[in-house]
């Protein structure tokens, strides 16, 4: 008989199953466009800012998940306009949402009546304890995501390899980059009770960058980091259970080690793919060949 295999039968261990499939289904995805595009360091300030949204649930007692997907919408719109628009750093933005959000959360959990319940997962995240309610929810985050990802995938890949060939061909870059800003939003709030705000970059970079070390081509990195972030989340939610152990923080180390592995084993001096360009210049021609 397998270790665990008797946990299958309760409930709390069917909602976690269920909410490791639509995680990793969001996060493989949206990881993909995050690894290739390097937007990593943006995806982590969008997902701190969340903080400020569950605070403000707390103090005005709303749901706190609201609250997070409202800041993490509000975030990542607002990086991306500024920068577009008003010519502001990147680093510089992101260092100023992280900061502002989580201040903005510690002061509204601090001021708000009586005892914070739960504040523990929502920064670290406990895939065990996520109730249908949540699971509902995280199913419509996943459906929008797949959607619009199926919908617009050609101009997504386009922007994501390359801005300038998108501009050549006429795509409108400023509104792709913020569609695809608002659904790394849309993944973190999905992710946030899974592995917590703290963990979210993560999940969502470990999956996509351990892939990208085998493939560069983008629906097969997409399916790879699907694949990859279940088995993670099922790995890291049996032995959080069996062993005691922190949920979020259990898959984090393992999505780790497993990156540290693929680094290990990826052939050295073959031709890597970072952020979609290869070294070298390339003509327009090679840029259309290369979004396949």
């Amino acid at each position: 008989m397998i270790p665990g295999a008797g946990i299958l039968a309760f409930g709390f261990f069917q909602n976690a199953l269920l909410s490791a499939v639509l995680a990793s289904i969001a996060c493989g995805i949206i990881g993909t466009f995050v690894v290739v595009r390097r937007m990593a360091t943006l995806s982590g300030g969008i997902s701190h800012a969340a903080f400020g949204g569950v605070g403000l649930g707390y103090l005005f007692s709303f749901d706190p998940i609201v609250g997070a997907l409202l800041f993490s919408i509000g975030a990542a719109l607002g990086i991306g306009i500024l920068k577009e628009k008003a010519g502001q750093e990147l680093d510089t933005l992101i260092g100023a949402v992280w900061a502002a959000g989580m201040a903005l959360g510690v002061i509204c959990v601090s001021i708000a009546p009586g005892y914070a319940p739960d504040l523990f997962s929502y920064l670290f995240g406990n895939i065990l304890l996520v109730p249908s309610g949540d699971i509902q929810l995280m199913a419509v985050f996943c459906a929008v995501i797949v959607g619009i990802v199926s919908v617009f995938y050609l101009p997504l890949q386009a922007v994501t390899f390359d801005e300038e060939y998108a501009r050549v061909m006429n795509l409108p870059v400023t509104a792709l980059s913020l569609l695809l800003l608002l659904l790394t939003a849309v993944c973190v709030v999905l992710l946030i009770r899974l592995v917590g705000i703290i963990l979210v970059i993560a999940l969502l970079v470990l999956p996509a960058a351990s892939v990208r070390e085998f493939t560069s081509r983008l629906p097969v990195m997409m399916a790879a980091s699907v694949c990859l972030s279940f088995i993670l989340s099922l790995s890291g939610l049996v032995l959080s259970f069996l062993w005691d152990l922190p949920s979020g923080a259990t898959i984090i180390l393992l999505g780790a080690a497993v990156y540290a592995v693929a680094l290990l084993i990826s052939r050295p001096g073959k031709a890597r793919w970072r952020g979609g360009i290869r070294t070298g210049r390339q003509s327009p021609q090679q840029k259309g060949q290369r979004v396949q």
